[in-house]
Order: structure tokens, then C-alpha cells, then sequence
């Protein structure tokens, strides 16, 4: 008998092809959300996880190419963002990430394979009303990696929100009165399908977490050693000791090679680590091969200008002339000179009278801006002293007691 599920209220129950909307995910994202929900169990924090999701939307179009968690609180008994701590660290990620400019086009959560809960919807009213009017909701699905097949489907789900009429089932049967005012709207989700994108930095950088998580196994370094179970005596005699310890040293051995082949974490990491470079140094010695052979097989008149062009012998096959091949191996040519000099003193010796150029105009612009310093000291040394002088020839007015304080007209003509 087939059990039945019930519907979630909060899914439309309009085609998610309706909307035309594209959405195009990428794999650093995934990452990151993976990272936060391993950091959160192995931590045991308790409450919701929650994280916001950047990239861009020219139109219908959407990539989410970022994702940091999210620091939570509760109002009115309701769970939302921190307001404050939101808008300072989404601007520090839109400073950071310029070009291109990225912005907040969602946020994520874990979720049940049944769609969003009536929890989550006071964070995406929040981030609706304050951020972005068309915000999209992820949700991952634990139960689909713990139940689902080993390399299915990606336990993620992508939604897109909408204001929709409210179905009003009448009670009873009875007849309801008809009134004009506007329907009551709903927020309702409505799966998106997604597309997964990669650049290629973000290929070189999967590759290493993939290939340091396959390596990243827990190896105790004790071995122990199960001795076998004590017999029952028997006549100790020369054989018999000879043999005992004949038997240990295999023992012993055995448990020393074991060791020796136990290697830690941080061993295979190395050994990872110079793999990849290894293998580096091979594509690139494969590459200067290739471009070393093409050249070699070139008509003679495109290696050495004393060959004329066209005097070629026609027996001889040559490799087929692509000049933008050679302008791009010349490009390169012109390249190596600059990061390994031939001279090694000129280059030593002009690097030198550049650090001596750019010192002395810092020293230059030292003694400008102590020049000025002491041209501002100056004038207002100037002022202090005039106003200093100008008091002094007011206090000579005075009266002292001893006679009038007024001047004379011979005052005023000496």
C-alpha cells in the first residue's frame, strides 16, 4: 500500500517553468555550505543554519558564485537576521568582490526534501522587504545524502518566491458572502531548475579540496599487536626456546614493517602536494616539447633569414605555417627575458638605482612637507608676536595711579 504525502501549503502549484527564470550555480558555493553544516554538527552549536548567497541577475539570469554564513537573533519570538551585523559584512564582501560586482541574490538553509517550513519564512520576508525583492532560497537536504545514492543527484533544492491568491474553502457548504475587496496573498515557493558552472580557477581549486580530502584520513600511529593466545605448557627444551624466539623476532618484525608503511596525514598531504607538482613540471616540459618539435618542422626560410623563401625542397613535408601560433611563441620569448635576466649585475645594478630613485623622492617629499611645517610655525609665530607687541603698546595707556592715562598731542607727535 502506497503511503501518501501530504502536500506542503507553501509550494505553488504553478510550473517552475513558468517564470523562465535561469539560474546557474556554482561549485565553490557548494563548498562553502558543506563546510559550514561540518563545522556546525562537529561543534555542536545549536539553532538554524543559515547563509547568504551572492553573484549576479542580469534579467531572468542568475549565478550564485559566493556564500558566507549568517549570525542570527530572535525577535518577537521569531528568528531572523542580525540586521546591523548583515549589512556591514555583505559590504565588505561586495568590496571585495568588484569585479565582478557581485550582489545578494538569496540565502540558503537546510530544509526537509518536502520544501520550505513556516520557520523560515520571517528570515526570507526580511531579506525580501530589506535586501532584494526577488531573493532565491536553497535548501539542502541531509536526509537525501544520508538515504540517497552514492553519486545521484545533488541534495539541493533551488526556490523562487511569489505573492499568490489564497484558496478560501467555504465551511460547511454553506453559501458565503460575496465581498469586492482584494484577495488575501501568500507566500508561496516554486522549485527553479539550476545549471552547475565552473571557471577555471575554481576547477584548479576543487581539484586540491578533492584531492586533500581523499588524503585527509585519521591513521593512529599505535599500532597494536595481538599476541596469541597462551598454549598449554609443554616440555621446555633447546628446540623449543629456539623456536619461541624465532617465532617473536617474525613477530616483532612484521609489526616494525606495518609501521613503516603507515603513513600520517600530513605525509600524504606532502606526498600530494609534490605529485601535483610533479606532474606540473611534466604537462610543461610536454608543452615546450610540442612547441620545440613545431618549430623544428617549420619551412627553412621561417627559422633563418638566409633562406629564401620559396627555394624549399618539395619532397620534404614541413608542418603548415600558423602565424598567430608564432606570434603568441615569440610573445612568450619576449616574456622570459623579463622574469629570468640574462645580465644578472645590470639587472642587480638598475634595480639598485631604482630603489635609490624612488628613496630619494620619498626624501624629497620629507623635507617639502618639513619645509611647510615650519612655514606654518612661522606665520603663526608671526601673528602671536604682533598681537603680543599690540597689547604691550595698549597697556602703556593705562592709568598707573600717578597721573592721567590719557595721551598728549606731544605723545602723539614723538
Amino acid at each position: 500500500m502506497a503511503i501518501e504525502v501530504a502536500h506542503n501549503p507553501l509550494i505553488s502549484n504553478q510550473k517552475s517553468t513558468d517564470s523562465g527564470l535561469q539560474v546557474a550555480l556554482h561549485p565553490l558555493v557548494l563548498l562553502t555550505i558543506s563546510d559550514y553544516i561540518t563545522r556546525h554538527t562537529l561543534r555542536q552549536q545549536t539553532g538554524p543554519i543559515v547563509g547568504a548567497l551572492l553573484g549576479e541577475q542580469n534579467g531572468r539570469e542568475i549565478t550564485i558564485e559566493h556564500a558566507f554564513d549568517c549570525r542570527l537573533v530572535e525577535v518577537e519570538g521569531d528568528i531572523v537576521l542580525h540586521k546591523a551585523w548583515f549589512e556591514e559584512r555583505l559590504q565588505q564582501i561586495k568590496d571585495v568582490h568588484k569585479v565582478p560586482a557581485l550582489d545578494l541574490v538569496g540565502w540558503y538553509t537546510i530544509l526537509p526534501t518536502s520544501g520550505p517550513q513556516p520557520a523560515h519564512l520571517p528570515v526570507h520576508r526580511q531579506i525580501l522587504n530589506e535586501f532584494n525583492e526577488s531573493a532565491i532560497l536553497l535548501g539542502f537536504h541531509p536526509s537525501a545524502v544520508v538515504d540517497g545514492p552514492v553519486g545521484g543527484k545533488l541534495p539541493i533544492t533551488i526556490y523562487e518566491s511569489n505573492y499568490e491568491a489564497e484558496e478560501i474553502t467555504p465551511d460547511g457548504g454553506e453559501d458565503k458572502e460575496m465581498t469586492d475587496g482584494e484577495p488575501l496573498l501568500g507566500l508561496r515557493f516554486k522549485e527553479l531548475p539550476y545549471t552547475i558552472e565552473t571557471g577555471e580557477a575554481e576547477m584548479i581549486g576543487i581539484d586540491f579540496v578533492a584531492r586533500g580530502g581523499g588524503n585527509a584520513t585519521a591513521v593512529d600511529g599505535t599500532v597494536a599487536v595481538e599476541k596469541p593466545a597462551s598454549s598449554p605448557e609443554k616440555p621446555k627444551g633447546k628446540g623449543t626456546i629456539r623456536a619461541a624466539k624465532k617465532s617473536d623476532d617474525q613477530e616483532v618484525g612484521a609489526s616494525k614493517s606495518e609501521d613503516q608503511h603507515i603513513l600520517s596525514r600530513e605525509d600524504e598531504e606532502l606526498i600530494a602536494s609534490l605529485t601535483t607538482k610533479a606532474n606540473a613540471i611534466k604537462m610543461l616540459r610536454s608543452r615546450i616539447d610540442l612547441i620545440s618539435v613545431y618549430l623544428r618542422n617549420l619551412p627553412p626560410s621561417y627559422i633563418s633569414s638566409s633562406v629564401p623563401e620559396g627555394v624549399e625542397p618539395d619532397d620534404q613535408k614541413y608542418t603548415p605555417v600558423n602565424h598567430s601560433v608564432l606570434r603568441s611563441i615569440q610573445a612568450l620569448l619576449t616574456r622570459l627575458s623579463l622574469l629570468i635576466p640574462a645580465d644578472s649585475a645590470a639587472f642587480e645594478q638598475e634595480l639598485l638605482s631604482e630603489q635609490n630613485d624612488v628613496n630619494l623622492v620619498s626624501l624629497l617629499s620629507t623635507i617639502t612637507n618639513s619645509i611647510k611645517d615650519v612655514r606654518e610655525i612661522g606665520k603663526k609665530s608671526a601673528v602671536i608676536e604682533a598681537g603680543k607687541s599690540s597689547k604691550n603698546k595698549g597697556s602703556q595707556g593705562i592709568w598707573d595711579g600717578q597721573g592721567s592715562g590719557v595721551s598728549g598731542v606731544g605723545d602723539l607727535l614723538s
